[in-house]
C-alpha cells in the first residue's frame, strides 16, 4: 500500500469543535468523510479542491454535532450515510439536541444502511474494520484502519479522558467495559483520533488516562 496515495486531514467543526474527517485516496479519487456535523459548504470545497468523489458519510454515533450535516453532505455528493442502529433512537431526538446548544435544528433523515460491528467499510485501499463501542452512545463505534495505524474513536476514547455518560443512552459502567475490551487491546502504536481534541495513541491512554487506571 502506497502510503503517498493516502489524504488524510481533520477539522474541527462546530460549537463544539467536532473532529471532522476526509481519507481519500488520490490514485482513485475516492473518498469517505466520517462526522461532518457542520460547515459543510466548507468540507465540500475541500472535496472538489482535493478532485475526491466522495463514496461513503460515516458517522460514530448520532449526536447532532457529528450528524448535524451528513443529510446536506448526502444531497450534495449522493454518498450514503452509514450509522449504527442502535443510534436511530438519537436520530429521532434531534430538535432536543439541537435545544441542549440553543441551535436550529438540522433536518436528518435514516441512514441508508447500519454500521455493524465487524464490518468493512472506507475504501479498498484503505479499509477499516467497524468496532461497536457503546457507552457514549448505544450505538457508538469507532473505525479501526488497521493498515494505517489508526483507530477513529468518535467519542469513546480522548486524550486524557472518555465520552461522557449522562446522556440519553449513555452508561459508564458500558463505555469502561468497550474501551477495555475493544480499544485498548489494539496495538500501543495505534494512533487515535478522537471525536474532539488532539489526537493520541492506544499506548499512551493505557498509561496515562486517569479514566482507565
Amino acid at each position: 500500500m502506497a502510503a503517498d496515495t493516502l489524504i488524510l486531514e481533520t477539522f474541527p467543526v462546530g460549537p463544539l469543535q467536532c473532529n471532522c474527517t476526509i481519507l481519500g485516496d488520490a490514485t482513485t479519487h475516492e473518498a469517505i468523510v466520517i462526522d461532518p456535523g457542520e460547515e459543510i459548504s466548507r468540507l465540500v470545497g475541500r472535496l472538489t479542491q482535493l478532485g475526491l468523489k466522495l463514496t461513503q458519510i460515516l458517522i460514530t454515533h448520532a449526536h447532532i454535532d457529528h450528524i448535524g450535516g451528513a443529510l446536506q453532505l448526502k444531497r450534495l455528493t449522493g454518498a450514503p450515510i452509514l450509522l449504527n442502529q442502535n443510534d436511530l433512537p438519537l436520530l429521532e431526538m434531534m430538535e432536543k439536541q439541537a435545544s441542549w446548544l440553543g441551535v436550529d435544528t438540522p433536518e436528518t433523515a435514516p441512514p441508508d444502511a447500519s454500521l455493524e460491528d465487524g464490518q468493512r467499510v472506507g475504501l479498498d485501499s484503505y479499509p477499516a474494520q467497524v468496532i461497536h463501542t457503546p457507552g457514549h452512545t448505544q450505538g457508538s463505534v469507532c473505525l479501526h484502519f488497521a493498515p494505517l495505524g489508526l483507530v477513529v474513536a468518535g467519542d469513546t476514547l480522548f486524550a486524557g479522558s472518555i465520552g461522557r455518560t449522562d446522556l440519553p443512552g449513555g452508561d459508564s459502567r458500558q463505555i469502561l467495559s468497550s474501551i477495555h475490551s475493544r480499544l485498548l487491546v489494539l496495538p500501543e502504536d495505534t494512533q487515535v483520533l478522537p471525536g474532539h481534541g488532539p489526537v493520541t495513541t492506544i499506548g499512551q491512554e493505557k498509561i496515562r488516562n486517569p479514566f482507565l487506571t
